[in-house]
């Protein structure tokens, strides 16, 4: 019986895992030629929450550093190819968690609705927490056109109760994943 219990708990807990996985959504103009952005500037996005100064250091950072490894290069000039901003909001979750000590037979088992099975003490108990959500979403500009050419977002990347290393590696981890198939590549 506990052998029953403890895999039924532990299957809980695997599915419960996704749930807290980041995750990452993109879409793009299938029409534009990706491979021609070479530049690119930071705008801001009027009327977008922003972070503080410090975790928008280290999303400015973090996408930085992985546009320079796709070969593009960040500029402060009008004339760049890709102007791109971000934005993120922060909220929570109710989330309840349980756990019951005992499996127990009561009326109702047995012989008929109103049986004769046997009565085990089963004790639940619960607890909940805040979790918090903090979505990433960036957006990329074509300068000269001024038409959004992609956009992405990276949900469970942003906690504001996280330690500083704890953020960074989730920042650099969501913005990783996010830009993992940037450019696209476009099937004509």
């Amino acid at each position: 019986m506990k052998r029953l219990v403890f895999i039924l708990l532990a299957l809980l807990f695997v599915a419960a895992r996704p749930a807290v996985a980041q995750d990452i959504r993109y879409d793009f103009d299938k029409d534009k030629d990706f491979s021609k952005y070479k530049t690119y500037r930071w705008v801001p996005i009027k009327g977008a929450d922003q972070p503080d100064d410090l975790t928008a250091k280290a999303i400015t950072s973090a996408i930085d550093a992985q546009l320079a490894a796709k070969g593009l290069t960040r500029s402060d000039s009008d004339t760049a190819d890709l102007y791109i901003g971000y934005q993120t909001a922060i909220g929570t979750e109710k989330q309840f968690t349980s756990m019951n000590t005992g499996w127990g037979y009561g009326p109702g088992w047995g012989a008929g609705w109103y049986g004769y099975g046997g009565m085990q003490t089963s004790t639940t108990y619960g607890s909940t927490s805040t979790v918090y959500i903090g979505q990433l979403d960036l957006s990329m500009y074509d300068a000269s056109q001024k038409q959004l050419v992609w956009r992405g977002s990276a949900s469970k990347t942003l906690d504001p109760k996280a330690k500083p290393e704890k953020k960074q590696k989730n920042i650099n981890k969501a913005v990783e994943k996010l830009l993992k198939k940037f450019p696209p590549e476009v099937k004509k």
